[in-house]
């Protein structure tokens, strides 16, 4: 009985993931548009932001922060999940002050809590506002806005020039949704017809060159 050679070849495989950041900037976009609504005057209540916030502002940037992690992109990751957990945690913020989970809960708010919760985000995102500085323009002015946007939270929160911080928190977020919805389009459309279809301007330069 003869043997014969018998080769094992490894084959490497490369799954490539799309750019994540479309669907991730369409739900930040979506979600602030609905807020700032509210915040503004427009509309009433926070019983239909929720839905919003959970489903567009938590899920659509979880699941782009699943598909950077995968990319192997730590900002983009960091950002996405970070922003999609806020999300998260203003609903359910929300839904505790609406009664949703019994008014003896509701009865024991404290809104100063919420203010150190914006802070913490501020801090997060001032960082993250230094790395967004080195992948475009577009992205920059998103997270500056971010940044103002819990600067006003903060400072309302803790009764600080209230309706100063709540104007600066009502038109940052509404900017916020308006850049977003570039920082989206420019994402499909760039990818799309695989040239600048819509500008969305180079790094800064100033953290890395």
């Amino acid at each position: 009985m003869s043997s014969g050679n018998v080769s094992n070849e490894v084959k490497n495989i490369k799954i490539t993931n799309s750019d994540p950041s479309a669907i991730g900037l369409f739900g930040l976009a979506m979600v602030t548009l609905v807020a700032s609504s509210q915040k503004l005057g427009l509309t009433e209540g926070v019983a239909f932001v929720i839905p919003w916030a959970i489903f567009l502002g938590a899920f659509a940037q979880l699941f782009a922060s699943i598909e950077d992690s995968k990319r192997g992109n730590t900002f983009g990751t960091t950002a996405f999940g970070g922003y999609a957990f806020f999300w998260f945690g203003m609903a359910m913020s929300w839904l505790i002050k609406l009664g949703t989970f019994g008014e003896k809960l509701a009865s024991n708010v404290d809104g100063k809590q919420l203010g150190f919760a914006f802070l913490g985000y501020l801090i997060f995102t001032i960082f993250m506002t230094i790395g967004a500085a080195e992948t475009h323009k577009v992205l920059f002015t998103i997270f500056v806005l971010i940044d103002l946007l819990f600067l006003g939270l903060t400072l309302n929160s803790f009764g600080i020039i209230s309706e100063f911080s709540h104007k600066l928190a009502a038109y940052s977020e509404l900017l916020i949704s308006f850049f977003s919805f570039y920082g989206s389009a420019a994402s499909v459309l760039n990818n799309h017809f695989e040239k600048v279809f819509l500008p969305v301007g180079k790094p800064l330069g100033i953290f890395k060159k």
